[in-house]
């Protein structure tokens, strides 16, 4: 027992391990890398080279040196190299007018190979080491003999990389039904899990046309004010429950979880509105369940 109560004492004092870190991005609304600052002070904003698995990059400090616990972290945690300076910054820009000329040559590769492939983006490694080009397609394609048509044309490392529908819709970027820039190209860093039962509960028409974004799949959006809907619904009698009002018993025919509204039949056929906290569930509510 004494031993017991000593380890209870020892891993309630227990410090957790923190390791320093910087995060960076390697493009608008890319997803966050940790990468270790050594001695380098950096701040959010700032323009760094890091080492990564591809060779050096050139990368955006989204957050500045902070500590994070060390399960964050996906090992190996590679160093920054070091903050960007004007040379650097120069080369990126050659770099990106290059990856232009890179896209239009590739584009029109794929055209005289005749592949069922659409071009996305094209993309160099800050040392020019290789080169990416990022694709889709709706059907396997065989590009080995595109490759070595590009490797003849480059002469450096070619990686053709295919990607999903919503990674194009990420890299290529528009508007929304909303007016707004879509919100995975805008600041969504990952892909947020999204199914239809968060439009149900927000009593959104079914219709795929009217919840789906431009890329076919379910809007991004339909999460952002799930929580909150299932908050309120878990205060809110479902349909079909049996409730006591002022005026009677009646049953739930409908209800709005926001604003706390539900509508109420009665034996008669009449129908009428009141807030959820004037009401007395009787019958088919979980919480009263759950209390018995």
């Amino acid at each position: 027992m004494e031993n017991e109560s000593k380890n209870k004492t020892f891993n309630k004092d227990a410090k957790p391990e923190k390791t320093e870190i910087v995060g960076v991005r390697f493009r608008d609304a890319g997803k966050v890398y940790y990468f270790a600052p050594g001695n380098l002070k950096i701040e959010s904003g700032s323009s760094v080279i890091v080492e990564t698995a591809r060779g050096l990059e050139y990368g955006f400090v989204a957050e500045g040196n902070s500590f994070v616990h060390s399960s964050k972290i996906v090992p190996p945690l590679r160093p920054v190299v070091r903050i960007a300076d004007e040379k650097d910054t120069e080369r990126y820009e050659a770099n990106k007018q290059l990856e232009a000329e890179a896209f239009e040559i590739c584009r029109q590769k794929i055209l005289d190979h005749g592949l069922e492939m659409k071009l996305i983006e094209a993309e160099y490694t800050f040392d020019n080491s290789k080169l990416l080009f990022y694709f889709s397609a709706e059907v396997r394609v065989d590009f080995r003999e595109l490759v070595k048509d590009l490797a003849s044309v480059f002469r450096t490392r070619i990686e053709l990389r295919q990607i999903g529908i919503r990674d194009e819709a990420k890299m290529l970027g528009g508007l929304g039904v909303c007016g707004r820039p879509f919100c995975c190209s805008s600041f969504l860093s990952d892909f947020v899990q999204v199914s239809i039962k968060m439009a149900k509960e927000q009593n959104l028409s079914l219709n795929s046309s009217k919840i789906s974004g431009t890329c076919g799949r379910l809007m991004c959006c339909l999460r952002y004010e799930h929580e909150t809907y299932e908050e309120e619904i878990a205060k809110t009698p479902p349909v079909d429950s049996t409730v006591k009002t002022a005026d009677g018993v009646g049953t739930v025919v409908e209800i709005s979880p926001l604003t706390g509204i539900i509508r109420v039949k009665f034996g008669d056929n009449t129908t009428k509105s009141y807030h959820r906290d004037t009401v007395t569930v009787i019958k088919g509510n979980h919480r009263e369940k759950s209390a018995d």
